[in-house]
């Protein structure tokens, strides 16, 4: 079976005038389905910046990203910003979450902008997974930060992406809601099968995943 997510010589290098700076130097890896694994690296190693061009956010300078057997990057932009709506969750340090929308609504969001392509029992069962149930009515100045870091987690895996991308997801909780966190996207990866890749400069969350990739300055230094 073909790994879910392949890369081949991904570089990326971004220009400020007649500047370069390499964010990634000839990165290949790959991914394999349901797996749970963690990029490890210090700030300023490329490991957002890959995440984000395997999530069809930042097109690299040169090669390859597949993503479920998807050439990514030979993809209109309409067509990309498609398949990134039905395959990809994304979850982010800074949780984005509408602050106007209680928790059910910010959840519910996402299976709107999905449309036919959630199922609407599965509300319920990832609610009540992530343990925030009880917190819908509420919005998301009334939750800790623990507590809306589930609700975006619940708003990502709402329609069943193949795939969970997340920056940092702990990287403003402090270490008891940390440990929550990591344990409700072990626990979904292992009750759905979704992959997770997880950006992480942290050895307490990398731990939790499969495996572990370490970044330094835009390469891969093991996998």
């Amino acid at each position: 079976m073909e790994p879910i997510i392949a890369t081949q010589d991904l570089e990326k290098v971004y220009r400020i005038g007649r500047v370069s700076i390499p964010a990634l130097r000839g990165v290949s890896l790959t991914v394999e389905e349901g797996e749970f694994v963690a990029v490890m690296g210090p700030s300023g190693c490329g490991k957002s910046t890959l995440l984000h061009v395997l999530g069809g956010l930042t097109r690299p300078t040169s090669g390859k990203v597949l993503v479920d057997g998807n050439d990514l990057f030979a993809l209109s932009d309409a067509e990309r910003t498609r398949f990134r709506r039905h395959k990809i969750g994304f979850v982010f340090q800074r949780f984005n979450l509408l602050p106007t929308l209680t928790a059910r609504d910010n959840i519910l969001l996402a299976q709107h902008i999905q449309g036919d392509g959630c199922n609407p029992h599965r509300f319920e069962t990832v609610t009540n997974m992530l343990g925030i149930a009880d917190k819908l009515a509420q919005r998301p100045n009334e939750l800790s930060g623990g507590e809306q870091q589930r609700v975006a987690i619940a708003r990502a895996a709402i329609c069943e992406p193949k795939i969970l991308m997340a920056d940092e997801p702990t990287g403003n909780l402090d270490s008891e809601s940390s440990a929550v966190v990591l344990n409700m996207m072990r626990s979904v990866n292992q009750e759905f099968r979704q992959t997770i890749l997880m950006i992480t400069h942290n050895p307490e969350a990398a731990a939790v995943a499969d495996r572990i990739i370490e970044m330094r300055d835009g390469q891969i230094i093991s996998k």
